[in-house]
């Protein structure tokens, strides 16, 4: 089959991580949406879709876009994650899953789209959280509506460093087929002690370009009102370092008394943890010289190219890079679908 291109709908793009990385996979994106502003305007200004547009996804009609640009090859998106995290565990009164006031709705918009497009392949990502038992509701009402629609699943929870991403980043992966084989995911590259493959890539290695500290940085202080407790916590440690089980002559906090990202410090010989979507004063990962990261750290972190242009203001520019999924794996996925389903031989 000659394929002279493998049009491609994002769905939730935010700054396009996703995006990037089918495109550089010679994917080609004909339409892409989110509802926030800014991160269109990121997508819009990076060139990453014939037409991006901002809109609430239930306002869209996906079958007029069929009827706009032709085949669908691809659905690709990640539904907003909070309704699945870890933290929602932590916010007393904030309903998850499909009850999530905010965002409960984008699971069935994803599958809404899908039914529209009917494309050959889908590409639907979240938090490790999602397969969880206590979101189960909407993990069998994915299993579901694929066999409904008559696509054959696979899914994985993935951890990103073990393919070349400075970050121990753990995402939920579920790569649908239209009446085919099972999708076979990509093999690990990359692992914790390199005795078989790659050994992870460090934030020490990604961030050595950036090893230096600005006036203007040591007048901010990471930890708020904890910052001197902060500043003696060892490279790869956490509050937990104040605790009393952890041999502390003077504790200061209890025992799992935080969420574990309170007064985080990267280390150099690891990658980092994962990128939070939110900017922090308390809650890490920090730097392991005592400062926040830059966005251009961020950035390298998640391998995003150290040209890809972000709009919006700091807090948004971090926003943005902390939602997206690494276009290095994303590329490397991609080129594994591509590689199995839109070959000159399929």
């Amino acid at each position: 089959m000659d394929i002279t291109q493998i049009n491609v709908v994002s769905l939730f793009s935010g700054c396009g991580g996703l995006d990037l990385g089918f495109k550089n996979a010679d994917f080609h994106t004909v339409y892409a949406t989110d509802c926030w502003k800014v991160a269109c305007e990121t997508l819009k200004k990076n060139s990453m879709a014939d037409e991006v547009v901002q809109a609430d996804v239930r306002s869209i009609s996906f079958a007029k876009i069929k009827e706009t640009y032709g085949t669908i090859d691809c659905l690709i998106g990640g539904p907003p994650c909070p309704p699945y995290s870890q933290t929602r565990h932590y916010l007393i009164g904030k309903k998850a899953g499909f009850e999530d006031e905010k965002a409960g709705f984008a699971v069935p918009e994803y599958f809404r789209a899908l039914e529209e497009l009917s494309p050959k392949v889908f590409v639907f990502e979240n938090v490790d959280g999602f397969h969880f038992k206590t979101h189960r509701d909407a993990f069998c009402f994915l299993k579901e509506q694929s066999e409904r629609l008559g696509y054959t699943i696979s899914y994985k929870v993935i951890n990103c460093a073990d393919y070349g991403v400075p970050q121990t980043r753990k995402r939920f992966v579920c790569v649908g087929v239209r009446g085919r084989k099972p999708f076979n995911f990509p093999e690990p590259t990359h692992e914790q002690n390199g005795k078989n493959k790659k050994k992870w890539v460090t934030s020490g290695e990604a961030l050595s370009d950036f090893d230096t500290i600005t006036e203007e940085e040591k007048l901010q202080r990471p930890g708020g009102k904890d910052y001197e407790l902060f500043v003696n916590i060892p490279a790869g440690d956490n509050y937990l370092y104040y605790t009393e089980k952890r041999g502390h002559p003077s504790p200061k906090f209890k025992w799992k008394s935080r969420y574990w990202t309170f007064l985080l410090k990267l280390s150099p010989d690891r990658p980092s943890w994962t990128i939070q979507a939110s900017y922090s004063q308390n809650q890490g990962p920090f730097h392991w010289k005592n400062r926040f990261l830059r966005i251009e750290e961020l950035k390298r972190l998640q391998t995003f190219p150290d040209d890809y242009s972000l709009c919006g203001d700091f807090k948004e520019q971090w926003r943005q890079i902390g939602n997206a999924v690494p276009p290095l794996f994303a590329r490397i996925l991609a080129n594994k679908i591509k590689e199995d389903y839109f070959n000159d031989n399929e």
